[in-house]
């Protein structure tokens, strides 16, 4: 399942790690993925004293989003990180590495997340193209907003043919593991919050009862 957040960042937020971006002193991205000469772009160092000030200001935007805690059940977060791609650049297929490393520890990646900070009209090509066996899905957001698929998925950045494609990416470890389990808990809030008062209370109530069981079941390590 993909979820789009949109105006997951506030245009002042945008703004500012824009200004970061152009800030930054950015890496080869080969750094993180050496050997593989499909990957070609630029990246940020989140130990930086920017690259912390961009983590910071990304991870309290996701603390702020109930759409993206209820979609991804939170355990570990990986320091979210700049990364540009400029004209001819691009990422070729590849999946991400299931076990990530990080400043507290070794997070497993259940779900990958792109923030855009580029509106999509400033550049061309670009796109987070995500395969599902035959068919593939292009996305390119506007500034602010945020897609979330499963690490699982096969997928690539197309080549940029003009301007400048700017994100942030970061890699999340999940309370419940299993895909199909997170997306029926999902599911089952987006009907709670949906019926509303529409729903008898009792009912609404048990609903929930099971939604917060099933995640104790399933959060169980």
């Amino acid at each position: 399942m993909i979820l789009e957040v949109k105006d997951l960042l506030q245009p002042s937020a945008v703004t500012r790690l824009r200004e970061c971006a152009a800030l930054s002193n950015f890496v080869d991205g080969r750094a993180t993925n050496p050997g593989f000469d499909q990957k070609s772009n630029l990246q940020g160092d989140p130990s930086s004293a920017i690259g912390e000030e961009v983590s910071r200001t990304v991870l309290a935007a996701f603390r702020s989003s109930r759409q993206f805690s209820d979609f991804v059940i939170p355990k570990t977060i990986a320091p979210p990180i700049l990364a540009r791609y400029d004209p001819a650049m691009k990422y070729g297929p590849h999946a991400d590495s299931a076990l990530i490393a990080t400043p507290t520890g070794v997070l497993r990646s259940d779900v990958s997340c792109t923030v855009f900070l580029s509106e999509p009209n400033s550049y061309e090509g670009g796109e987070l193209v995500l395969h599902f066996g035959a068919r593939s899905v292009g996305i390119k957001l506007p500034a602010g907003a945020a897609v979330l698929y499963p690490s699982t998925t096969l997928h690539e950045v197309a080549p940029v043919r003009a301007g400048q494609r700017l994100v942030v990416i970061t890699f999340i470890e999940s309370h419940v593991a299993n895909e199909t389990d997170r997306e029926m808990l999902f599911e089952l809030g987006e009907v709670s919050a949906l019926e509303g008062d529409k729903m008898h209370w009792a009912s609404r109530m048990r609903l929930e009862v099971v939604r917060q069981n099933l995640t104790r079941r399933w959060s169980a390590s």
